[in-house]
């Protein structure tokens, strides 16, 4: 009975399988073209999935071990039935590693099962209550239906002796396990992203995040721009089928693990965000129907239920039900910890910031005082609506060398929108007094320079971006200079990373990398610190963004300083809360997330924050009864510097970026 059951229902599921990823396949090309190469992704989606993913999900060590025995065993397992009770190629190799691949499925949702017992409350329960269940009823069936194919039960013993019932049962079981594990994978269910997740690898929107062979993955963090020329092309994206393809895609490889709920700081602050219901509500809206189904936690306030949508239909909608709220998405301070912790590598960062395009560029909705800033980009070229003729303001006792006056320097030192700010002109003064200690030669632009475009890109207002962005560029152009330095996270990310689309590539480095160079070359001396316990706290910015965590601790080990780490910090610090354009969106929540960030400070016991940013500068200073004192880097440094020597440069013929010499890089 079982040689005549077992191959119908195998192949009955591997037809519905293939009909069920037609129908998926159908629901992600409403979104709009994107070009990819489908035989290069295919041919590099083993290492994508054995290397890449598994360096995110082997942060966890317990879960990535249950990973590979259920999913290693359950992929082996599903080839090896077909061969084996498929097919009828029943030789006793093929049938042990189908034991031995059915046995690691089992231990491996032994495991499953445990995690599923008081799960945290990231994870979504529901239909994935289940999948323990079915895991184990997959692993069971085909281990039973294959012990007779080794000879460890003789040939017919199940189904005679009126063993029919027990047969029965076991073709029960299996199909059960079929249903979950095959079906499940294209029709919907917790399997789902074992389908849509293996090709969301392969045709990834940022394939450059991937390892190559040459070793190490990419950093790809940079926006995508906006082809503003184009009069055919969407302004963002206003309904689901404005992604593309590949992004719908990624929405429906989410496997619900809520790692990115768990480190978002606008959900920690009960903002009316939590990304893994956001890009569950996209996969909602492909798909169309309402949220009724959601079994993760809600948005803060807003109970699951109240938001539907349609793949035609506005995202978010002037009246009646919605997909997605607004202020969910202005709540995002873009500061990748979700997409840094998502194991299926899905982007949401972008997601959001092309939704936040079409609000801004299309319906003029940017909140509270995004359209004033907005306004003070386009009439005075900085978001705080100061006097460009004022910039250099604060440094008229500097004597600052200007660019337009020179021409040629080692190193552009690019001021930022920081040089109209009292507090963070303090450190402006003290990095010059820094390069000026180390000889740097080195010169500023002035009232040439205008604001980098950062926040007007990540309100959403792309057009003004380019706009400043293409200005900035024609400025430099001018100018020959080997990099590129700034105290700003943000223009440094946005000079360097973002810049390159629109025609300016250039070498830019943030104040911390550069000081350390420095050191590291001879060019400063340091006195010992007198001071008490320092932490560190990595801006968003310069650490996710850019993967730069060691030359800030470097500077500060050079000063004497043994820093407290709290405990979110490097790749998983938490967001100081100033990032994407949040201060001005200013969208409430029950807690304030730089109060939070204060806190993670306190419980290290450190007296100082040492920061690298000027907006987590601002942000940390604003809290309230702050335990802890925040300076710059760049400050620390200044205060201990001790005078060198004349000609005293000991290491400063070694060959690094501080002292090379103009003549080698025209820009």
């Amino acid at each position: 009975m079982l040689e005549t059951l077992l191959p119908i229902l195998i192949f009955t599921a591997l037809v519905l399988v293939v009909i069920g990823a037609v129908r998926r396949i159908r629901l992600w090309r409403q979104g709009r073209p994107s070009r990819v190469n489908l035989f290069k992704g295919l041919v590099a989606l083993p290492r994508r999935y054995l290397v890449d993913l598994h360096h995110v999900v082997g942060r966890d060590k317990m879960i990535s071990n249950t990973h590979v025995a259920t999913a290693g065993g359950f992929v082996a397992a599903a080839v090896l039935m077909i061969l084996v009770h498929g097919l009828g190629i029943a030789n006793p190799l093929l049938g042990g590693l189908l034991l031995l691949a059915s046995a690691s499925m089992f231990v491996g949702s032994l495991f499953v099962a445990r995690r599923r017992i008081n799960p945290p409350t990231r994870l979504s329960k529901g239909p994935w209550m289940r999948l323990p269940k079915s895991l184990m009823a997959f692993s069971i069936g085909v281990f039973l239906i294959t012990l007779p194919t080794v000879g460890l039960l003789p040939d017919g013993l199940i189904e005679s002796s009126g063993s029919w019932l027990l047969a029965l049962v076991l073709a029960g079981v299996v199909a059960w396990g079929l249903g979950e594990m095959f079906f499940g994978m294209t029709w919907g269910g917790p399997m789902k992203h074992a389908f849509a997740g293996a090709l969301h690898l392969a045709f990834h929107r940022r394939a450059e995040r991937f390892s190559t062979k040459k070793g190490g993955a990419g950093r790809s963090t940079g926006l995508k721009a906006l082809n503003l020329e184009d009069e055919a092309a969407p302004l963002g994206v206003e309904k689901p089928a404005d992604f593309t393809w590949n992004q719908l895609l990624g929405f429906d490889a989410c496997v619900q693990c809520g790692r990115c709920e768990a480190v978002c700081p606008a959900f920690a602050a009960g903002q009316p965000l939590n990304p893994k219901k956001l890009i569950q509500d996209m996969v909602v809206g492909m798909a169309g129907g309402s949220d009724a189904a959601y079994a993760g936690s809600p948005y803060p306030g807003k109970p699951v239920g109240e938001h539907a949508g349609t793949p035609h239909g506005p995202i978010v909608a002037l009246e009646g039900k919605a997909l997605v709220d607004a202020d969910t998405l202005w709540s995002c301070t873009t500061c990748r910890a979700c997409v840094e912790e998502c194991p299926m590598m899905i982007e949401h960062v972008d997601a959001i910031v092309d939704m936040r395009r079409h609000l801004t560029l299309e319906r003029g909705k940017t909140p509270n005082k995004g359209a004033e800033v907005l306004d003070n980009l386009i009439a005075t070229d900085n978001p705080g609506g100061f006097d460009p003729g004022s910039r250099l303001n604060w440094a008229a006792d500097l004597n600052l060398p200007l660019m337009a006056d020179i021409k040629q320097v080692d190193v552009l030192l690019w001021l930022g929108d920081g040089a109209f700010d009292m507090r963070n002109q303090r450190t402006l003064r003290a990095l010059v007094k820094v390069l000026r200690a180390a000889d740097v030669d080195f010169a500023v632009l002035g009232t040439e320079e205008r604001d980098s475009g950062d926040v007007a890109r990540r309100l959403g207002d792309e057009a003004t971006f380019q706009a400043l962005a293409k200005r900035n560029i024609a400025t430099l152009s001018k100018y020959r200079f080997l990099q590129i330095v700034t105290c700003d996270p943000h223009s440094f990310h946005v000079l360097g990373n973002e810049y390159g689309e629109l025609g300016g590539d250039y070498q830019v480095r943030h104040h911390s990398t550069f000081i350390a160079e420095l050191y590291e070359a001879g060019r400063l001396t340091f006195s010992p610190w007198k001071g008490g316990s320092v932490t560190y706290h990595d801006p968003c910015y310069l650490g996710r963004y850019n993967g730069e965590f060691d030359a800030p601790r470097n500077v500060l080990k050079a000063l004497g300083i043994e820093v407290k780490e709290m405990e979110r910090s490097g790749f998983r610090s938490r967001c100081c809360g100033g990032g994407g354009g949040a201060p001005i969106t200013d969208i409430p929540g029950e807690r304030r997330i730089p109060d939070m960030r204060m806190n993670d400070v306190k419980e290290s016991g450190a007296e100082l924050v040492a920061v690298g940013c000027p907006q987590c500068t601002a942000m940390l200073e604003g809290v309230v009864d702050a335990s802890a004192e925040v300076r710059d880097i760049a400050e620390l440094v200044a205060d201990a510097l001790v005078e060198r020597p004349a000609g005293g440069a000991s290491n400063a013929s070694r060959p690094t970026a501080a002292t090379t010499t103009a003549e080698e890089v025209i820009v």
